[in-house]
C-alpha cells in the first residue's frame, strides 16, 4: 500500500536538540467535515549527504489538536543532519502500524517537509551564539482573526542573518508567544479550542515557520499565554476553566518539543511531567529555563507569597552550584534585573526575598559566569550586578523584548540601571543600558570568558554597538 506524505498544517518545529537527539513537532491537517480518519506523522533523517534511514512513526493526537512529536536518535554530536517529515492518514491502529507484523505502508516523500540542523556540542569550551526575545503580538478582533505580517518581519531578519552566514545555535522565546487576552478585554480566550486557534494563527506565519523548522527552538510562557498578570486577578472559576485550557494548549504547542519530556528507544514521548521548567546544554552554555508564572501564590489580600515553588528553587540552586565549568544562563520570562521604577506587582522585585536568596546562593557558593536572560518589559538592555564586599562576584542580565508590539513601548527613563538593587541588600547595578525602547531581538555570543550582546530592530538594523561583559 502506497501512502503519500502530506505537509503539516502547522510546523514542523525543530525543538530541543542535544548531542545525540533532536525533537520534531508538527500538526496534521483536519479532515473534511463528516470524514473520520486516523492521522499519523512520519519522519526520517540522515547525516548530511548520506542516505535516509527507515521512517519512524508517531501519533497526531486529536486531543492535542492533531499534533505530535518524534525524537530523532541516536545522533552524533556537532554534526549536520537532514530530515524529511510530514503526515499521512491510515485506517489502522498505531500499534499495527509500528508492530513487527503490522501492515506497513510504503511512504511517498515527494511532498514532505525538508529541513536540516546541527546537533549540540559536548565540548564545554565551544563558543555558542543564540537569539532570544519575547512578546510577539497578533491582534484578533470581533470574533474573527485579523492580523498582518509586521511581527513576522522580526523572524525574517533573523533568517537573513543566518543566510548571510551568522550561525544561530538556538532560539529562546521567553514568553508571550501569543496574546490570548486581546488588549485584556476584547474576546479573551476561555476554552481550549480558542487557545489552539490562537497558536495556529501565530505559529503558521511564513518567516516564523521557516525559522523554527531549521533552528533548535526553546520556549517558556509568561502571563499572556493565559491572561494579563496571571494569576493576580484570577477567580476560582478561572482556575477551573481558563487555566487548564491555557496550559493544555501551552503544553501542546510550546512545551511538548522541549527537553522536559523523556523518550523511549522508539522516539515516542513518555509521561507528562509535573512541572514546566527544564534544563539543557550546548557547548560552553548550560540553560535553566524557569517557570515564573504558574507557581505563583498570592494571599487573600493580594499579598505576594511565592514566585516559584520550593522544588523549582531547589533544582535551580543545585544546578547553579554543581561545579560545572560552563556558563550558567537562567532564562526567566520577567527581568531578574534591572527593575522598572514604580509598581512592581508582577516582576521579580515584587518577590525581593526570593531574588536575594538566589543571589546570596550564587555569592556564597562562588558561582561564576552566571547570566539571566529575560523579556516582558518591551525594552532591551544589559547590566551587571556587583557586591562591594566581594570583588569576584558578578552576575550579568540581558533583557530583550518585544519581537513586535504595535503600541507605545516602555520609556528608557523608567529603568533603574545604576545604584543599589534594593534597600535591603548590598548588591549594586553596574554598566546598565543603553535601553532600547523599540521592537527588537537579541543575538548573544558566549564563550567561557565573555558574553557579547547585540540588539537588532524588527527589520534587522543594528541598535547601537555590541556590548561585551567579561566573566
Amino acid at each position: 500500500m502506497e501512502v503519500a506524505i502530506e505537509r503539516f498544517d502547522v510546523g514542523p518545529i525543530l525543538g530541543a536538540v542535544s548531542p545525540d537527539s533532536a525533537r520534531l513537532w508538527g500538526r496534521g491537517r483536519e479532515a473534511r467535515k463528516g470524514v473520520l480518519r486516523r492521522m499519523f506523522g512520519a519522519a526520517r533523517f540522515r547525516k548530511k549527504g548520506g542516505s535516509f534511514g527507515p521512517a519512524q512513526h508517531f501519533k497526531l493526537n486529536p486531543n492535542f489538536d492533531l499534533t505530535g512529536v518524534t525524537v530523532l536518535h541516536p545522533l552524533t554530536p556537532n554534526t549536520d543532519y537532514e530530515y524529511e517529515i510530514g503526515a499521512f492518514a491510515a485506517d489502522i491502529e498505531f500499534e499495527h502500524l509500528t508492530g513487527p507484523d503490522g501492515p506497513r505502508p510504503t511512504l511517498m516523500w515527494k511532498e514532505a517537509h525538508q529541513g536540516s540542523f546541527r546537533t549540540a556540542s559536548k565540548d564545554p569550551k565551544a563558543q555558542r551564539s543564540f537569539v532570544f526575545g519575547s512578546c510577539r503580538y497578533l491582534l484578533r478582533l470581533f470574533g474573527g482573526s485579523w492580523f498582518d505580517d509586521r511581527g513576522d518581519k522580526t523572524f525574517r531578519s533573523i533568517l537573513r542573518q543566518i543566510e548571510k552566514g551568522r550561525r544561530v545555535d538556538q532560539i529562546l522565546m521567553l514568553g508571550d508567544q501569543i496574546y490570548a487576552d486581546d488588549l485584556n478585554f476584547l474576546h479573551a480566550d476561555q476554552g481550549v479550542d480558542q487557545y489552539f486557534k490562537r497558536y495556529r494563527d501565530v505559529f503558521s506565519q511564513d518567516h516564523f515557520a521557516k525559522l523554527v523548522s531549521r533552528t533548535p527552538t526553546y520556549m517558556t510562557l509568561d502571563d499572556h499565554e493565559i491572561e494579563d498578570n496571571w494569576p493576580a486577578r484570577a477567580s476560582s472559576k478561572d482556575f477551573m476553566r481558563k487555566f487548564p485550557a491555557a496550559m493544555h494548549a501551552f503544553l501542546t504547542y510550546q512545551l511538548s518539543h522541549s527537553p522536559l519530556f523523556s523518550h523511549g528507544k522508539d522516539g515516542r514521548l513518555r509521561e507528562q511531567p509535573n512541572h514546566y521548567w527544564y534544563q539543557f546544554e550546548d557547548g560552553c552554555c548550560e540553560f535553566f529555563v524557569m517557570d515564573t508564572r504558574t507557581e505563583r501564590l498570592y494571599g487573600e489580600k493580594g499579598e505576594r507569597l511565592q514566585i516559584i515553588a520550593e522544588n523549582q528553587m531547589k533544582a535551580l540552586k543545585e544546578w547553579l552550584a554543581d561545579g560545572s565549568e560552563r556558563v550558567k544562563l537562567v532564562a526567566t520570562s520577567i527581568p531578574f534585573f534591572p527593575d522598572l521604577e514604580g509598581s512592581a506587582a508582577d516582576r521579580w522585585d515584587a518577590f525581593s526575598e526570593k531574588r536575594i536568596e538566589i543571589l546570596n546562593h550564587i555569592r556564597d557558593n562562588k558561582v561564576r559566569r552566571v547570566v539571566f536572560l529575560s523579556g516582558d518589559v518591551h525594552s532591551s538592555m544589559t547590566a551587571e550586578l556587583r557586591h562591594p564586599d566581594d570583588p569576584s562576584f558578578k552576575v550579568v542580565s540581558a533583557v530583550s523584548s518585544p519581537f513586535y508590539w504595535p503600541y507605545p513601548h516602555s520609556s528608557a527613563k523608567g529603568f533603574k540601571t545604576t545604584g543599589r538593587l534594593d534597600e535591603s541588600s548590598g548588591y549594586r547595578l553596574r554598566r546598565g543600558g543603553p535601553v532600547h525602547s523599540t521592537d527588537n531581538f537579541a543575538r548573544v555570543t558566549v564563550s567561557p570568558t565573555q558574553l557579547r550582546a547585540e540588539f537588532f530592530k524588527r527589520k534587522g538594523e543594528p541598535l547601537g554597538t555590541a556590548k561585551t561583559h567579561k566573566f
